[in-house]
């Protein structure tokens, strides 16, 4: 495990407190614009179908620079790069607080991906710097998990509060507040790692991974928006870079990532569980609050307190199940709080013309307690699959195929779930079917994480 070369200041409860709180302001500006969207839309003059990058932006500076920021922290120090990012974050959100105009508001979010991405992929690291105990690891994994669900919760209903007093942009200076804050208190919440020795940044690998990211997910937003020619261009330049950027994984002497990783059950366990998190339930509750409101009736705020009933009882779910650690193996954890996940996304469907919101409140709350046990269990396992001084490489590869998933799993959900808009019977089918789709995604997930785990295990002498 590296161990703190500077500012032994640091102690677990410091360390796990600053990345909690991290991580929830991270999500809180994530989850932010699906509670206001229409109210960004209007005053910064978008253009039609800017809605889409204004919802998609942060998740794509997310995409792009978590594994990124995990490589450079690992052989740089993940102190470093987290203050780094938090200051980032800090001026994002200030280009999103003082944006007039649909780009400015665009750039803006993209920097706070950038800079969120410093925080997720070294806080936990950071954490496991500081102890070697299993069984705080764990508990930091739970809280880490916590702090994701709180943050998703409440973030639509910060920004929809302020909506309704016409303040949409107060929200973001809070944020900027917050992330300045967080990097002033790093320096004496957390130590420096050591880095890893005769390991340079890889470059050449980080550029061509950002490019084939950024192309593949403007392709994807591009699909969305109906424009196909721009999609298959951009969708083939992500193709030819990404596999630029696997030779150059093989060829290089200090490559980004360890291919050798993918021998290992429970670290490809623990990024299929990462993957189908994205592409199922991220990706259908990403859609609901629009569902909710355009063909359910209700106004943004109302369909963010529902959404609450998952995101809110994630975050309590996650915190009790540190307890599982003791008895249950961390690929076991991801199979069964996949597949009960699973289970909760089938629980939505059924909906038909005058159906209200309470019919959804058995899935939300199903799906709810399990997505805290997968989010604690994605946690853990992110840093548990690696080897020590690889740790924010890991939460880093982990949270890049979460993300992409989800950018994957929004477009096809948008795209088999749109329907006329007169049409009730339509939409509600639509949703039927994605619902039906992610679900059985998310069961298949689990299936494969428990295939993983078992085969793992009979190689395991004795």
């Amino acid at each position: 495990m590296p161990q703190g070369t500077g500012g032994a200041r640091g102690s677990f409860a410091a360390a796990l407190a600053l990345t909690s709180l991290s991580t929830f302001v991270a999500m809180l500006a994530y989850s932010g614009p699906l509670g206001n969207a229409a109210t960004v839309t209007a005053a910064v003059a978008a253009p039609s179908g800017a809605t889409l990058w204004i919802l998609s932006s942060m998740s794509t500076g997310l995409a792009l620079s978590l594994l990124t920021a995990g490589a450079l922290a690992d052989q740089s120090g993940r102190r470093r790069v987290f203050t780094l990012g938090a200051w980032i974050f800090a001026a994002g959100s200030v280009v999103c607080a003082t944006a007039t105009t649909a780009t400015q508001f665009v750039v803006g979010r993209v920097v706070e991906g950038v800079g969120a991405a410093g925080l997720i992929a070294t806080g936990l690291g950071l954490v496991a710097a500081v102890t070697g105990d299993a069984a705080a690891r764990s508990t930091a994994a739970s809280w880490w998990g916590a702090s994701m669900g709180l943050g998703i919760a409440l973030g639509p209903l910060l920004t929809g509060l302020f909506d309704l007093v016409e303040l949409w942009h107060v929200p973001y200076w809070l944020l900027a507040v917050s992330g300045a804050g967080i990097a002033v208190a790093a320096r004496w919440c957390f130590s420096e790692t050591a880095v890893i020795a005769g390991r340079r940044l890889d470059l050449l690998g980080a550029a061509l991974l950002t490019g084939g990211l950024g192309l593949g997910l403007v392709a994807l937003v591009e699909t969305r928006q109906g424009g196909l020619a721009p999609a298959l261009i951009c969708g083939g330049g992500a193709v030819v870079t990404l596999v630029a950027f696997t030779i150059s994984q093989f060829r290089g002497r200090s490559p980004m990532v360890d291919f050798g990783l993918f021998r290992r059950g429970d670290f490809v366990a623990a990024t299929v569980a990462a993957t189908a998190t994205g592409a199922g339930v991220i990706a259908l509750l990403s859609f609901a609050c629009t569902f909710l409101v355009t063909s359910m009736g209700m106004t943004t705020f109302e369909a963010s307190a529902l959404l609450v009933l998952w995101s809110g009882t994630s975050a309590v779910s996650a915190v009790l199940s540190r307890g599982l650690a003791a008895w249950l193996g961390g690929t076991a954890q991801l199979a069964i709080g996949l597949g009960v996940t699973g289970v909760g996304l089938l629980l939505l469907t059924g909906l038909e013309v005058g159906s209200t919101g309470a019919r959804l409140v058995p899935g939300l709350l199903v799906a709810g307690v399990a997505t805290g046990v997968l989010n604690a269990g994605l946690g853990r396992q992110a840093t548990a699959t690696v080897p020590p001084e690889r740790a924010a490489v890991g939460v880093g590869m982990n949270n890049t195929t979460r993300y992409v998933g989800a950018s994957i799993g929004v477009t096809v959900v948008g795209v088999l779930a749109a329907a006329p808009a007169g049409d009730l019977a339509a939409q509600l089918s639509g949703w039927n079917h994605v619902a039906v789709l992610t679900g059985t995604l998310s069961l298949v997930g689990a299936a494969v994480v428990l295939a993983l785990s078992r085969s793992a295990s009979a190689r395991t002498p004795g």
